[in-house]
C-alpha cells in the first residue's frame, strides 16, 4: 500500500486541498515582489554632473550646460564627465574632462528616491548599484541549500514560519538602512528567508495533492507569482520612493503569518519520518474536510506505519550523488534550473529600452505569464514534462537570439518579441518546480528543490552581472542567454518522464523506475505498480514480498540476481528462468500452490507481469543496468 492509495481515500483533490493551495498561493505571490524588486528600488534615472553651483533642475541653462558638460556620441550630455578646465565661450578650445567633482544632479520625474540617487550609485560605481540584486540572490542561493536541508529534517510547515518570520523582520530592516553596506547585508539575508518560501511552499503543495492533479496545482501556484509580478508593477507606479515601497512589499508577509496556522503538515513527510500518529491525526482532517469520513479503515497507525519504508538513516545533499539514476537526475536538473533562472532574469531585470514606460513593460511582462501558464497546464499533459521543459528553454533561448538579430529601430517588433520570449522562460520556471518535484524522492525532495534552487539563483545572481558585459561588446549578453537556453534544453531529453507517474518515496524506487521506463513499455505495464495494486492485503508471502526486487531484475536480464529466491518455485520454473535464449512466457507459473487459496491474485499478478519480463529479455539481453 502506497501513500497515494491512502489519499485516495481521504480526497485527494477537494477542499482540503484547495484551501491548502489557497493559503500557500499568498506566499508564492509575495516573492516577486521582493525577487523583482530590484528593478525600481535600484533603477538608474537620467543624470548629469552638478556644476558646483545652486542648482535645481536637470535641465539649467543650456549654453550653461554646453560650457561645462560635453556632449555624447547621440548629442545628449555626458552622465559622468565634466570639461577640467570649464570652456570659455571660445567652443574650439578643446578642453580635458574629468569625472564628476561635485556629484550628480538627478531627473526625479519618475522616481523620487533609488538606491542609485542615495548613494551616488552610478558612473564607475553603477557595478555597485547592480549588485545588490547580486547580494540578494546569493542570499538565496544559500537559503535554498539551508531550507532544502531544515524542511527535510525538521518539516515543511515549521521551517514555512521560520522562512515568513525572517523574511518581514529583514525586509522591513532593509527598509530602514543608513548605509550601502547595511542594505548590501540586510538584502543577502532577507534573501536567505524568501527562499524558504519559494522551494517549501511548492513542495508542500504537491505533496498533497494526488497523481491526476498535479499539474493542476503547479499551475495555479505559478499564477499566483504573476499576479504578484503584476500587483509589483502598481505599486512601483503609486510609490516613487524606495524605502516606502520596500515597506509596501513587506506588509503581506504579515497576512501569510496568520494564514500559516491553517496550514496542515506534509503526510507524506511524516510517515517517510516514521511519525504515522501525526500524520493520521492531518489525514483524518482531510478526510473529515472533504466528506471522507466513511473511507478511513485504513488510517489505524499500524497500518500508516506500512505505507512507506522508514529508514532509520538521515539523508544528506551527498545522497543525491550515490546512486546512477539520481545522480544523472541531479547534474542535468541542476543545470537546467541554473539556465531557467538565468534566462527568466535575464529578461526581466531589462524593461528599459523599449520605448515604453518602466512601469508598463514591467505589467506586461507579468500579464503574458498568465495565458504562458495557462498553456503549459495543457502541454505538460499533452507531450510530458520533459518534452516540455525541453522545447521552452530551447525556443527562449531561440527567441532571444532572434530578438538580438532586429535592427533597434523597430522597437515595436523587438518588444513583442522579448514580451514572447518571457512567456516562454515563465513557462520553463513553471515546468521546473512541477517536474524537479516529481523526479525527487520524498526522502530527499527538499534537498532535491534546496540544490536545484541554489543552482537557480546563481543564474538569478549572474543574470544582472552578465548585462554588464554589453560595455565591451553589445551583442556578448544575449549570445551567452542563447548558447544556455539551447544547450541546457537539449541536455534535459536525458531525463526520464514523470507525466502520470507516482511520486518516489525513497532512493530505491528511482533507481526501480529507471529500470522500468528505460524499456519503453505501455504504462499499464508498469510492472511495480501492477503487481502491487493486485497482490492481496496484508500478504506475507515470499513472492510478493521480493516483487520489487525479482521484477527489475528480469528486465535487464540478470536472472541470478534472484537466484536465492529460487527455492520457492519449481523445477520447471526455474529452468525457464535459467534459460539464457527463452523468448517465450514462461508457462511454468500455472505449477504454484494454486491450492494456496489466500495468495491467488498475488501469484496471478506475478504470472502476468514475469510473462511479459521473459518476453522482452531475449530483446535485451543480459547487460548490466546502466
Amino acid at each position: 500500500m502506497r501513500f497515494e492509495e491512502i489519499l485516495d481515500d481521504v480526497g485527494g483533490f477537494s477542499k482540503f486541498q484547495f484551501l491548502l493551495l489557497l493559503i500557500l498561493c499568498l506566499p508564492r505571490a509575495i516573492l516577486p515582489l521582493h525577487f523583482l524588486l530590484h528593478n525600481f528600488i535600484s533603477a538608474t534615472p537620467p543624470h548629469r554632473c552638478a556644476l558646483g553651483v545652486q542648482e535645481g533642475p536637470l535641465s539649467s541653462d543650456h549654453d550653461v550646460l554646453a560650457l561645462s558638460i560635453p556632449h555624447q556620441d547621440d548629442g545628449s550630455f555626458s552622465s559622468c564627465r565634466v570639461y577640467d578646465p570649464l570652456l570659455t565661450s571660445d567652443l574650439d578650445n578643446r578642453n580635458t574632462t574629468a569625472p564628476c567633482p561635485h556629484g550628480w544632479i538627478y531627473d526625479q520625474s519618475q522616481f523620487s528616491s533609488t538606491t542609485a540617487t542615495e548613494w551616488d550609485l552610478v558612473c564607475e560605481d553603477k557595478q555597485l548599484n547592480q549588485a545588490l540584486a547580486t547580494y540578494f540572490f546569493l542570499g538565496v542561493t544559500l537559503g535554498a541549500v539551508l531550507f532544502g536541508q531544515l524542511s527535510d529534517r525538521f518539516g515543511r510547515k515549521s521551517m514555512l514560519l521560520v522562512a515568513l518570520m525572517g523574511s518581514t523582520v529583514l525586509s522591513t530592516t532593509s527598509a530602514f538602512s543608513t548605509s550601502y553596506t547595511m542594505l548590501a547585508v540586510c538584502r543577502a539575508l532577507c534573501g536567505i528567508a524568501l527562499s524558504g518560501l519559494s522551494i517549501i511552499g511548492v513542495v508542500l503543495s504537491i505533496e498533497w495533492t494526488d497523481v491526476k492533479h498535479r499539474t493542476f496545482t503547479g499551475t495555479v501556484m505559478s499564477l499566483s507569482w504573476s499576479a504578484g509580478n503584476m500587483f509589483l508593477a502598481l505599486l512601483a507606479y503609486f510609490i516613487r520612493d524606495w524605502r516606502h515601497l520596500m515597506l509596501a512589499v513587506t506588509a503581506p508577509c504579515v497576512a501569510a503569518i496568520i494564514s500559516w496556522w491553517w496550514l496542515p503538515e506534509s503526510a507524506r513527510w511524516l510517515l517517510a519520518n516514521g511519525r504515522a500518529e501525526e500524520a493520521r491525526k492531518y489525514l483524518l482532517q482531510c478526510a473529515k474536510m472533504n466528506g471522507k469520513n466513511k473511507n478511513t479503515s485504513r488510517l489505524e497507525p499500524e497500518a500508516l506505519g506500512k505505507v512507506t519504508e522508514v529508514t532509520e538513516k538521515t539523508h544528506s545533499y551527498l545522497d543525491l550523488v550515490k546512486t546512477p539514476q539520481l545522480r544523472k537526475i541531479t547534474l542535468i536538473s541542476g543545470l537546467f534550473w541554473f539556465a531557467v533562472a538565468f534566462l527568466y532574469y535575464g529578461i526581466s531585470f531589462r524593461i528599459s529600452g523599449f520605448g515604453v514606460s518602466i512601469y508598463l513593460t514591467q505589467f506586461i511582462y507579468g500579464a503574458i505569464e498568465a495565458p504562458a501558464k495557462i498553456l503549459t497546464f495543457f502541454v505538460l499533459d499533452w507531450i510530458g514534462r520533459r518534452n516540455s521543459q525541453a522545447w521552452f528553454l530551447i525556443t527562449t533561448g531561440a527567441l532571444i537570439g532572434i530578438n538580438t538579430a532586429i535592427p533597434l529601430e523597430l522597437s515595436v517588433l523587438r518588444t513583442c518579441v522579448a514580451v514572447v520570449a518571457k512567456g516562454f522562460s515563465e513557462a520553463a520556471f513553471t515546468t521546473a518546480f512541477l517536474y524537479s518535484a516529481e523526479l525527487y524522492p520524498t526522502v530527499l525532495r527538499q534537498c532535491g528543490l534546496g540544490y536545484t534552487s541554489c543552482l537557480c539563483r546563481v543564474g538569478s545572481s549572474l543574470a544582472p552581472m552578465i548585462m554588464l558585459l554589453e560595455d565591451f561588446w553589445l551583442l556578448l549578453p544575449p549570445l551567452i542567454f542563447t548558447v544556455m537556453g539551447i544547450l541546457s534544453g537539449s541536455l534535459v531529453f536525458l531525463l526520464p518522464e514523470t507525466l502520470s507517474i507516482r511520486l518516489p518515496e525513497n532512493v530505491f524506487d528511482v533507481e526501480e523506475g529507471r529500470t522500468l521506463r528505460g524499456l519503453q513499455l505501455p504504462r499499464s505495464l508498469l510492472l511495480g505498480v501492477e503487481v502491487e495494486n493486485l497482490c492481496c492485503e496484508g500478504c506475507t508471502d515470499v513472492m510478493c514480498r521480493v516483487r520489487r526486487t525479482l521484477i527489475p531484475a528480469f528486465l535487464t536480464g540478470l536472472p541470478l540476481a534472484v537466484s536465492r529466491y529460487l527455492p520457492h518455485v519449481s523445477a520447471e520454473m526455474r529452468s525457464c528462468w535459467m534459460a539464457p535464449d527463452s523468448a517465450e512466457p514462461c508457462m511454468a507459473m500455472a505449477h504454484w500452490e494454486r491450492d494456496d487459496k489466500q495468495h491467488t491474485g498475488c501469484y496471478e499478478a506475478m504470472f502476468r507481469t514475469m510473462s511479459v519480463s521473459v518476453k522482452f529479455r531475449a530483446v535485451i539481453g543480459r547487460s548490466s543496468p546502466s
